[in-house]
C-alpha cells in the first residue's frame, strides 16, 4: 500500500485529531489573490475537510478532491448542510479538471503526495488566466528538550527508520517546494509566508495523532503500537502534557 493511501484506513482518527490551519493564512490568500464570495476554488487532497472549513467560511464555491473514499465520507458528513462544496473521490493527477475553471487551486499538506511532473501543469490548466496556486503545510519545528531526550532511544529501539526530520519538513523554506514553483515554467516565483502556532497534547491525543500518520502506519503494527505506547508513557511520566511548536508555511504564486 502506498503511504498516502494509509490515511483512508484511519479516516475516523484522522478526522477527529488533525488540526486546521491558521486563519491569517487564508486571509492572506484572499487578499493577495483578490478572492471573494462565490469565486471557484479547487482543493487538492482535502482529507476530511480541515482546510475546507476555512475556505468554506469565506463563501467560495469549492470543489474538493481526495482519493480516499472514507475520508471523503467524513468530509461529506462534516459539510452535510453546506452549500457550494462538491466532494470528489479522485487523485488530482487522475481527475480531468474543467479548463480554466478556477480562481485558486489550494493544496493543504497534500502537494508533496502529488507527482510533481504533472502537479504544476495540472494546476495551471485548471486555472483562469488570473488564477493562483496556494500550497501550504504545517511542520513541527520545536519539541521540549525533555521529549527529544526521551523519544530518541524509544525510536531507536522500536522503529529507527522513523527518527529524523518528518515528511512535513518538505514545506519548510529550506525544503524543495519554493524551487519547484520557479522551476515549473507554469507559475511565477512563489510568495512565502510563515505562521507559528502551538499544538498542545496530552498523552492520549498524541497517541491518536501518531496513529493518523502515514509513516507510522507504514510499519508493522506490533512495532508501531510499541513505539506509540512508549511515547505516550514518556509524556505521562513528564506531567501528562506535551507542547509542540509548529509553523504553517504558505507558498502562493500566480499562473504565467
Amino acid at each position: 500500500m502506498e503511504l498516502r493511501a494509509t490515511f483512508d484506513t484511519v479516516a475516523e482518527i484522522y478526522d477527529a485529531v488533525r488540526p486546521g490551519y491558521p486563519e491569517p493564512l487564508f486571509d492572506d490568500i484572499a487578499a493577495m489573490v483578490g478572492l471573494g464570495p462565490g469565486d471557484p476554488v479547487l482543493e487538492v487532497g482535502c482529507g476530511s475537510g480541515q482546510a475546507t472549513e476555512s475556505l468554506y467560511a469565506r463563501r467560495y464555491a469549492i470543489t474538493a478532491l481526495d482519493p480516499g473514499p472514507a475520508l471523503i465520507a467524513a468530509a461529506r458528513r462534516r459539510f452535510a448542510d453546506a452549500h457550494d462544496v462538491a466532494f470528489v473521490i479522485s487523485r488530482f493527477e487522475d481527475w480531468v479538471a474543467p479548463a480554466q475553471g478556477y480562481r485558486l487551486v489550494a493544496a493543504a499538506q497534500s502537494w508533496h503526495w502529488t507527482p510533481q511532473a504533472r502537479a504544476f501543469a495540472g494546476a495551471a490548466l485548471a486555472l483562469r488566466p488570473d488564477g493562483w496556486l496556494a500550497v501550504f503545510g504545517s511542520c513541527p519545528v520545536r519539541y521540549p528538550p525533555w521529549f527529544l531526550a526521551a523519544a530518541k532511544p524509544l525510536y531507536m529501539r522500536h522503529a529507527p527508520e522513523l527518527w529524523g526530520p518528518p515528511s512535513e519538513s518538505w514545506y519548510l523554506p529550506q525544503g524543495p517546494v519554493s524551487g519547484l514553483f520557479a522551476g515549473s515554467g507554469w507559475f511565477a516565483p512563489a510568495t512565502h509566508r510563515a505562521y507559528p502556532w502551538i499544538w498542545p497534547h496530552t498523552a492520549e491525543s498524541y497517541r491518536a495523532f501518531l496513529r493518523s500518520r502515514s509513516d507510522f502506519n507504514g510499519i508493522a503494527e506490533p512495532r508501531r503500537e510499541a513505539l506509540i505506547d512508549a511515547l505516550a508513557e514518556a509524556i505521562v511520566a513528564h506531567g501528562g502534557e506535551l507542547e509542540i511548536g509548529y509553523e504553517s508555511h504558505l507558498y502562493l504564486a500566480a499562473a504565467v
